[in-house]
């Protein structure tokens, strides 16, 4: 009897200090990426499957603003392993971090309604690739969620790391209006907060 209370005291104190669901759902999204074919196209957009549980929710009974985020981090998770960029990456000697991230909310998503994300690959510059992800219900194809995510490269140039993958040299895609006004916006903070702290411009922001 004490083993066993020693036992499940020891497994609430791992699940009340690791977020255990969170490093479980993420190995397995990445385990399910692996056993599926390798998508050739780094271009092309990638479907990952939800379900909003009893846990999501927030006081409105919608999925609580932060669950979006967590979502789209298994969705790019799956992605970045189908696509090869992780395993290019890997190869290189090379890491990705997320610097920037904004969300836009445009109708909830409630108890057990099913719903895609759809990433992909918008563009990528000297320093960063630039992630688009929608949030779409089946039902009726309404883009729920709109998530921009700027994955900042590490040790190599994202340039570096598409040639590593395709073979061959790949010009980035032009970048869409709306994503240059973003990136705009976030140049523009970096640039206010260094003047506030007394930090240099030569410091760059990731």
């Amino acid at each position: 009897m004490c083993i066993l209370v020693v036992v499940l005291g020891l497994a609430a104190a791992f699940f009340a200090l690791l977020d255990v669901w969170y490093f479980l759902r993420a190995f397995l999204a990445v385990l399910r990426a692996r056993l599926q074919p390798v998508v050739k196209d780094l271009l092309k957009e990638h479907t990952f499957s939800g379900l909003v549980l009893p846990h999501d929710l927030d006081f409105l009974l919608h999925m609580n603003n932060s669950r979006y985020l967590r979502e789209a981090d298994f969705a790019r998770l799956s992605f970045f392993t189908r696509s090869g960029l992780f395993g290019a990456l890997h190869s290189l000697g090379a890491g990705m971090v997320m610097a920037a991230c904004t969300v836009r909310y445009r109708r909830s998503l409630r108890l057990l309604e099913t719903f895609e994300i759809r990433t992909r690959l918008l563009c990528w510059d000297d320093k960063a690739f630039y992630v688009e992800q929608r949030f779409v219900s089946p039902r009726d194809g309404f883009v729920c969620a709109v998530l921009l995510s700027r994955q900042h490269i590490m040790g190599i140039s994202p340039d570096k790391v598409v040639q590593s993958m395709c073979k061959r040299k790949v010009e980035s895609p032009e970048f869409p209006d709306e994503l240059m006004h973003w990136i705009n916006y976030n140049d523009n903070s970096s640039q206010k907060l260094r003047a506030e702290s007394g930090i240099s411009n030569s410091t760059k922001d990731q």
